[in-house]
């Protein structure tokens, strides 16, 4: 009998109970590594320097686009990396790409890939390319980003601690919303007009939270206001509020209504039958600051034309993570599977367009 697989990340018992234990060799420079919460390792160097890591899967949609895949596959991993408080600056790519893809194809794939690496400061410094039988994913492989800094000044979401106020920059949903816009364009033009559709896709270039993470920090003056912060992917902005509470042994009490859940991403998540809040937003930054310093820095964020809302705070682990909702204060469940995996699979089955 097979086992059938939830889609998406591995569920947070398998993490924990078949590769947390299973990790390698410890290793006393290895300051902070696989953890649930956290997206990047970090290993203290000789004279107060750290490498930062952080790995994703590489994208590969053809519906999408060679240039929106290549996108995704540089920027996600940098999202990563921005969490610290700092560029990446080296990157592996591990492509396993499809029999049929063209070599026409690949270059300019691959060329967007470099012009993106390019735009960051990021030096490509190796990896493997091969084309696989049969290989039909979204998915072509992995890739690894690194870089290299003053330890002083690399940031984890296990940095946050009870008292710490959470605010949320630009809007949930962002790459679920311009992905299923641009995946299924008949169907949100016919559903929604035209102009949410527009709306919809102008939304693809906000997937990177880069600008979000060092315009709260200012990698020049270092605002030590910015005490974490996670980046959202899988199980959207409540999900990795979720995640940042846990990874720094805290709890949260969020307030609905003050979520950021913008008119597009609302009627187009309504239409793919998926929660705004809980769907895959690649694009916002969760950051964890000293109360009382709230305003300052979404003014900081305001002035690099970054939306910025204060949605929380960070509470005693023992308080629970905490939703109020409609004037009800509960218990915020964490969902281990994305609803965007089955949205965009069902609307595929459905024959949309």
């Amino acid at each position: 009998m097979t086992m059938t697989k939830e889609l998406g990340k591995i569920q947070k018992d398998f993490f924990e109970d078949t590769i947390l234990s299973s990790c390698g060799s410890s290793r006393s420079e290895v300051l902070s590594g696989p953890a649930f919460g956290v997206d990047i390792a970090v290993v203290s160097l000789p004279n107060d320097l750290a490498m930062i890591m952080a790995s994703d899967p590489l994208s590969l949609i053809p519906s999408l686009g060679l240039e929106e895949s290549a996108w995704l596959s540089v920027y996600l991993m940098a999202n990563d990396i921005a969490t610290t408080g700092n560029l990446p600056m080296y990157a592996q790519f591990v492509l396993n790409l499809p029999a049929g893809f063209s070599n026409a194809g690949f270059k300019i794939y691959w060329n967007y890939i470099d012009r993106f690496c390019k735009d960051l400061g990021v030096a490509i410094t190796g990896g493997h390319t091969g084309f696989i039988q049969d290989q039909n994913s979204t998915i072509a492989g992995g890739g690894t980003m690194v870089s290299i800094v003053e330890k002083k000044n690399v940031l984890t979401s296990r940095n946050a601690k009870p008292g710490n106020s959470i605010l949320v920059t630009k809007q949930c949903a962002i790459s679920s919303t311009a992905i299923l816009a641009r995946s299924f364009p008949e169907t949100v033009k016919n559903k929604l007009g035209k102009e949410m559709y527009d709306q919809g896709c102008e939304l693809f270039y906000q997937t990177s939270s880069v600008n979000d993470a060092l315009a709260a920090v200012d990698r020049e003056v270092r605002h030590p206001d910015i005490i974490a912060m996670h980046d959202v992917t899988e199980g959207g902005v409540l999900g990795a509020i979720y995640e940042l509470a846990i990874a720094s042994g805290c709890g949260a009490l969020i307030h609905d209504e003050l979520l950021p859940v913008g008119q597009v991403p609302a009627a187009i998540c309504q239409l793919f039958s998926v929660d705004p809040r809980y769907v895959i937003g690649a694009g916002s930054m969760i950051l964890a600051v000293e109360k009382g310093t709230e305003n300052q820095v979404i003014d900081r964020l305001a002035q690099a034309q970054i939306d910025c809302m204060h949605v929380g705070e960070l509470t005693e682990a023992d308080q629970g993570i905490l939703l109020q909702e409609k004037g009800e204060i509960k218990q915020m469940p964490y969902f281990e599977t994305d609803p965007y995996w089955a949205a965009f699979f069902t609307a595929m089955k459905k024959g949309w367009k």
